[in-house]
């Protein structure tokens, strides 16, 4: 932005006419918990044993569409999954009932869930997954997809990326992917995730033609690569990208074996997924981090953040937000929920509209006393009450 010189007035003048939005959003916002509904009870359901996973979006339309692993037999990784679903045509007011959209039978290591992606050109949400990831009893992994062209109410075969990709494990997310907004690579859907506990990294994989051909992108690896872990070993693991105004697409990264601190991992990529220089690379010490999924967007100027905030435990689901792009954080923060709490997943609609500025939405994982309990959704209110600016 080029600065306004000015014949009078005073140095935080100037300032305004630089960064009239940071001024304007730091003073005013002050999120509040606005509503919240339990979309999913683990064990209630005859043919789920546990909810876990979840992701959210809005469609092209403006429904809000929320999924999560539907785990058959057991709460653990592996074992047959259904993907679970539930619609909304009201932002979140009332809901449909679950519907499974993709069954993996009864396999030793079934489905592992994985971003979604919107793509506004053409009006489609694309759902990344992966099938026999942790190769238990099974093999090799492979990437799979799934698409609805009509607002979430029906959904294509799944579609068996590997021919593309090439054979490799490799879990998408989870959480959301994006498409990019702005050069280089306008148009871009980027879809990033992790590998194998010793082949563990952060992967990107690419679309340039809306889904239909995929080819893989930026790859941030472990150390040892390959190898067998030890504590404190450089393993980033599940990972969020979110694209900044300059077309830059900045990952916020789990940091599996918690090296050089129990905090989150940062690389941002300038060249619209195809590299993720070390030389990028940073550790934000004030997201404390127990290791896990995490949600972040972009909205009206600020970047919104939540994980559970402890560094052993997954407990104190926390919203956060920033005013700088995540160089630094705001001191305030919204406590969504203090006890067991686990992944969680952020959207927005960015209508132009004066009361959808007010709002995100997240989801997360949720208990009393274990985490995978339940699956909530959360509206949260922005500026509390007031009106926006």
């Amino acid at each position: 932005m080029t600065q306004v010189k000015l014949t009078t007035g005073s140095a935080l003048a100037t300032l305004w006419l630089l960064f009239p939005a940071v001024i304007t959003y730091s003073s005013t916002i002050k999120p509040l918990l606005f509503e919240e509904q339990l979309l999913w009870v683990s064990g209630m359901e005859g043919e789920v044993d546990t909810y876990r996973i979840p992701l959210i979006t809005f469609t092209p339309m403006g429904s809000l569409l929320a999924f999560a692993e539907a785990r058959k037999f057991s709460s653990a990784d592996v074992g047959a999954k259904f993907i679970a679903m539930r619609r909304s045509a009201d932002k979140g007011s009332t809901w449909s009932p679950t519907s499974f959209i993709v069954d993996d039978g009864l396999q030793h290591d079934g489905l592992n869930l994985g971003s979604v992606v919107v793509d506004q050109e053409v009006g489609s949400v694309i759902l990344i997954y992966t099938l026999c990831f942790h190769q238990y009893g099974c093999g090799p992994a492979s990437t799979m997809m799934v698409e609805s062209k009509d607002d979430g109410l029906s959904w294509t075969s799944p579609k068996n990326l590997s021919i593309q990709l090439g054979v490799k494990s490799f879990s998408p997310g989870p959480g959301s992917g994006i498409q990019k907004q702005y050069e280089p690579n306008q148009g871009r859907l980027v879809v990033c995730g992790h590998g194998t506990l010793a082949g563990d990294g952060v992967f990107c994989i690419l679309s340039d033609d809306h889904g239909r051909t995929w080819f893989n992108g930026a790859a941030l690896k472990s150390i040892p690569y390959n190898q067998k872990k030890r504590p404190l070993d450089f393993m980033p693991d599940e990972c969020q990208p979110i694209e900044m105004t300059d077309g830059s697409i900045v990952i916020n990264i789990r940091n599996q074996n918690n090296y050089h601190c129990r905090c989150r991992v940062v690389v941002r990529s300038r060249d619209g997924g195809l590299s993720l220089p070390i030389d990028d690379l940073y550790f934000d010490y004030e997201l404390v981090d127990p290791a896990v999924a995490a949600g972040a967007c972009r909205k009206e100027g600020m970047l919104f953040f939540t994980n559970p905030s402890s560094e052993q435990h997954r407990i104190n689901l926390t919203l956060r937000w920033s005013v700088t792009d995540g160089m630094s954080w705001e001191k305030n923060a919204l406590q969504i929920w203090h006890g067991p709490s686990g992944y969680s997943c952020i959207t927005s609609l960015d209508s132009g509209s004066a009361e959808d500025r007010k709002h995100i939405f997240v989801i997360f994982e949720k208990g009393q006393k274990n985490y995978d309990e339940t699956v909530s959704f959360a509206k949260i209110h922005l500026y509390g009450g007031r009106e926006s600016p």
